[in-house]
């Protein structure tokens, strides 16, 4: 009997990445997210929304790079510790990743590039709406945002070959 108990102990140990690794990074979390939105607290919210996409980081990363990462014999035991700190109370992982890198990277939109973003052609039909929409943003802004605006538009344009002072026939090169 105490054989039994030995090899299944050895199992247990020698698995320990592949039985801890759910418990510590869905149902602890789970739980823990549960009771965050049942609480008026933001602080803990704020640490679980931080983690659930912290871990769609990792779980995309090792999507992407499983080829890459079979050959890490260690990749299971780093990402459990690295789990542990997000997850456990203690530490707040994903509260530090999030005032440290992910909000500065938001505060600061011009420092981030849009991937998703794709400009549309015919975004304005007539000749109103680019005026109604040049009049709103002087409105919000000003007169000097609005002419600077043109101008850092027209400058960026001009070295890629055309400008917005020019003929409309120059706009279209391919």
């Amino acid at each position: 009997m105490g054989s039994g108990a030995g090899s299944f102990l050895k199992v247990l140990l020698k698995n320990f990445d592949v039985l801890a690794g759910p418990v510590v990074s869905l149902l602890y979390p789970l739980y823990a997210s549960i009771r965050a939105i049942e609480t008026k607290s933001q602080n803990d919210d704020r640490q679980w929304l931080t983690y659930w996409v912290l871990y769609s980081m990792i779980t995309l990363l090792e999507l992407t790079f499983a080829r890459v990462i079979e050959w890490i014999p260690i990749w299971s035991y780093v990402k459990l510790i690295f789990t542990c700190w997000l997850v456990l109370p203690y530490f707040s992982g994903a509260a530090y990743v999030y005032e440290h890198f992910l909000r500065p990277l938001f505060l600061n939109p011009q420092q981030t590039i849009n991937i998703w973003y794709v400009p549309r052609k015919d975004v304005f039909t007539e000749k109103e709406d680019i005026l109604t929409a040049a009049e709103k943003y002087i409105q919000e802004h000003g007169t000097e945002a609005f002419e600077t605006l043109i101008h850092r538009v027209d400058k960026s344009r001009s070295t890629t070959g055309y400008s917005i002072f020019g003929h409309p026939e120059d706009d279209y090169r391919y």
